[in-house]
């Protein structure tokens, strides 16, 4: 039996965290619980919230009266901080993307490598699946999902495919969207080409940028002062918001200066440069290969 998820930069992560034992932490990518287990092995008389949306997650729960398990977004993180009537936390830990777990269950519909329906979906409830932006969202917007999200080259001509497909048939499945979109992958290329594409949407699906940028506008807010910001990224598209939220406390444009002129930023980078896995992490996670760790201390 496979491992629900095997986590990436596992020490790096935790070290970089700087744990109080005493302190009150928050892991808003639970998973199969490999953080945040580390994170509580650090702990006495300290807390853990731990944040994820799927459903799947809820039986990795460890029993310890330190944790509290919340089976929502972590976009909500502010929402259940006041409700539990937790104030500020001392660290916050999120290890973005898909797990090792949605990846290798076929019906969850992450992986081009099986054959099932077109999901994609973290959070089970959710209507918005991958079959339905393929077949109901407009040529216009699946134009913009597959540019930014999946930064593919020939987007014209991959929405022209879908869109002339679907005027006939619905597309259903994934072996299905694989065929109809044959033509459009570069030879010798198609696994790489897919990953972009299987990327796209599912980041459309999850609407993670929008998530992700919640969460690190609100992580200025609940972080204490010199409480630190850890995030481990696997796309260009999560590492640039990190980054310059991290460099300017925005997404986009100049950092912003005060009435004498000082930058305003509520984080100091404490990494100049992203940590990466080493070979040997790479070589028994496959998944370790994109991953990037930038830690950041509250000012």
């Amino acid at each position: 039996m496979k491992a629900y998820h095997i986590p990436v930069l596992l020490k790096e992560s935790i070290d970089g965290l700087n744990i109080n034992p005493e302190g009150t932490y928050v892991d808003v990518t639970y998973g199969g619980g490999g953080h945040s287990i580390e994170i509580l092995k650090k702990l006495t008389t300290g807390r853990l919230i731990a944040f994820d949306q799927d459903k799947d997650a809820i039986p990795n729960v460890i029993n310890d009266q330190r944790l509290l398990f919340v089976n929502h977004n972590f976009k909500y993180l502010k929402n259940f901080l006041r409700y539990y009537n937790i104030g500020k936390v001392d660290g916050l830990l999120a290890d973005l993307g898909v797990s090792s777990h949605h990846f290798d269950v076929a019906e969850r519909g992450f992986s081009y490598r099986y054959d099932g329906e077109l999901d994609m979906r973290m959070n089970q409830k959710s209507s918005i699946t991958a079959k339905h932006v393929l077949n109901v969202y407009h040529e216009k917007q699946l134009y913009s999902i597959f540019k930014l999200y999946g930064e593919i080259k020939n987007t014209s001509k991959l929405v022209n495919v879908i869109v002339n497909y679907r005027k006939q048939n619905e597309i259903k499945t994934i072996s299905q969207f694989k065929e109809i979109i044959s033509s459009c992958m570069p030879k010798n290329k198609e696994n790489k080409y897919l990953s972009k594409v299987f990327q796209a949407l599912r980041i459309e699906v999850n609407g993670e940028v929008d998530s992700l940028k919640e969460l690190l506008l609100q992580s200025g807010d609940v972080i204490k002062k010199d409480g630190r910001l850890v995030v481990i990224t696997y796309h260009s598209i999560e590492d640039r918001l990190v980054k310059n939220y991290i460099k300017k406390g925005k997404f986009e444009g100049e950092v912003e200066k005060d009435f004498y002129g000082n930058f305003q930023v509520p984080f100091n980078a404490i990494n100049r440069k992203v940590i990466i896995p080493n070979e040997n992490e790479v070589e028994i996670n496959v998944r370790a290969r994109s991953a990037k760790l930038r830690v950041a201390q509250h000012l």
